[in-house]
């Protein structure tokens, strides 16, 4: 249920209104406008009569919700959630300032698949940044779907990217898979990556719950848009409303891409939630060529990020050669992005 309050309903009358509903045992969320303020009520509303609480002067109108994800709805929350990234660094070229995703700026991460050396991380790093990425994306710890496939070099490769992130100035991004990592990631990444495969892996949702992290929740690659915002509900029900969404593609029975990207995905995420929303066109694509467009029909239809994938040599890349970008051609692609984000009104 969703309480619509008056513009200039006073706080004294406001805080009554309130201590009023928990009386019910009910969970109350006031969240405060530019021009509007509404309480939303989790719980069990039906102990309480509509009519009643619109007697209320200060109270507007009442609405209930049907949906069952509450934190994450756009009715709870009209206001677009903005997510803060420390981007001040140490290191003598780190002086980003802090990065807001959910605002004008369509954030860019870029880096590779698989982290697979010191050497390697630091030069994608220098020069995706010099393209105009915000975040370092990598791999450490992979979930792969043969077991024969490389894993990632693990806590060395997220060591690694570290390093880079002190010499360059890039705050990191990278994929967690196991609950008993929280402790490692926590202190060391900036933004935490929840990989397709655990998008309903409720367990770990509710530890990153716990923390006071950005989290990056890609959608299940055959989970509804609604099951992506229940996953979004778990983390947020544990106190961790810094949730940015992620549509990567969804499984479908065309073979010609690695995945279909779910292009009205992106708009339907913005109309429904407040929570800022990525594509990872790389994934959605499996194919270096089909990056760029798909990249710029997300920035088209209202996108707060991208996630790249880029690699310094893709021929050789131990995972995903195939849809990763030369450095090259992600400078491109940054540089024809410009005049798409200028029309909807964004900068990169």
């Amino acid at each position: 249920m969703i309480i619509i309050m008056r513009h200039d309903a006073p706080k004294e009358e406001t805080q009554k209104l309130v201590d009023w509903l928990e009386s019910f045992d009910l969970m109350t969320y006031p969240i405060v406008g530019q021009a509007t303020s509404v309480i939303g009520l989790v719980g069990d509303t039906s102990v309480l009569d509509k009519g009643n609480i619109e007697r209320w002067p200060i109270v507007e109108s009442v609405l209930k919700v049907q949906e069952p994800y509450k934190k994450a709805n756009r009715k709870f929350h009209p206001e677009d959630t903005l997510i803060k990234v420390a981007g001040k660094l140490g290191g003598a070229t780190a002086t980003a300032e802090d990065i807001v995703i959910g605002g004008n700026k369509i954030v860019v991460a870029a880096g590779p698949c698989s982290v697979e050396s010191s050497e390697q991380i630091s030069g994608i790093a220098v020069s995706v940044k010099k393209s105009g990425a915000t975040l370092l994306r990598g791999g450490a710890f992979k979930p792969r779907t043969s077991p024969y496939s490389f894993q990632g070099l693990k806590a060395e490769g997220l060591m690694y990217m570290l390093d880079a992130k002190e010499d360059i100035g890039l705050p990191i991004i990278t994929e967690i898979t196991n609950p008993s990592q929280i402790e490692m990631f926590n202190q060391y990444v900036d933004i935490i990556q929840v990989g397709t495969r655990n998008m309903q892996n409720f367990e770990l949702l509710k530890q990153l719950g716990t923390l006071r992290k950005p989290i990056l929740l890609k959608r299940g690659f055959a989970n509804t848009i609604e099951e992506l915002l229940m996953s979004a509900e778990y983390i947020m029900a544990g106190g961790n409303d810094q949730v940015i969404l992620c549509e990567r593609g969804i499984r479908t029975y065309e073979t010609a891409t690695r995945n279909t990207l779910d292009i009205s995905a992106i708009p339907v995420l913005k109309k429904r939630s407040h929570l800022p929303v990525f594509v990872d066109p790389s994934h959605a694509s499996g194919h270096a060529w089909l990056v760029e467009p798909l990249a710029k029909a997300a920035v088209a239809v209202g996108a707060d990020g991208l996630i790249v994938e880029v690699h310094n040599d893709p021929p050789r890349a131990l995972s995903d050669g195939q849809q990763s970008l030369t450095p090259e051609q992600f400078a491109a692609l940054m540089q024809d992005l410009q005049p798409i984000a200028e029309a909807v009104g964004r900068t990169l």
